[in-house]
């Protein structure tokens, strides 16, 4: 069944007054650490060591947990490597592969801002 919603444009059925890509959006990449962490898989494939290198002051139980979310968002994918040691390897999917411009869009952003009030 199809709805119009306020801006009269037709909206699905899983589309409902309560639903907003923003909010979706900001569930996905929100928080304190997984735009840091995204920007970091946007350069390359990354270790969980990379990781924790590259983000001071995230506890090992935070940085699980938001590539695990993201990973469940299907916008991070981590690869297991049968050796020993055992290796893991975090990349952005394709759909993560979707945010690049938004993140740098982002960056740009917070470079202007930044700028403008002096930071």
């Amino acid at each position: 069944m199809q709805t119009t919603n306020t801006a009269g444009e037709q909206t699905g059925d899983r589309e409902t007054s309560s639903y907003c890509p923003a909010t979706q959006t900001i569930k996905v990449i929100g928080g304190r650490w997984k735009l840091l962490i995204l920007w970091h898989l946007l350069r390359d494939v990354q270790r969980y060591s990379d990781l924790q290198r590259c983000l001071p002051g995230i506890t090992p139980k935070m940085l699980t947990q938001q590539l695990r979310e993201m990973e469940e968002d299907g916008v991070v994918h981590r690869e297991v490597y049968r050796q020993v040691p055992p290796k893991v390897e975090y990349s952005l999917t394709p759909l993560g592969e979707e945010l690049r411009p938004v993140l740098h869009e982002i960056n740009a952003w917070g470079r202007k801002y930044g700028d403008a009030h002096g930071r």
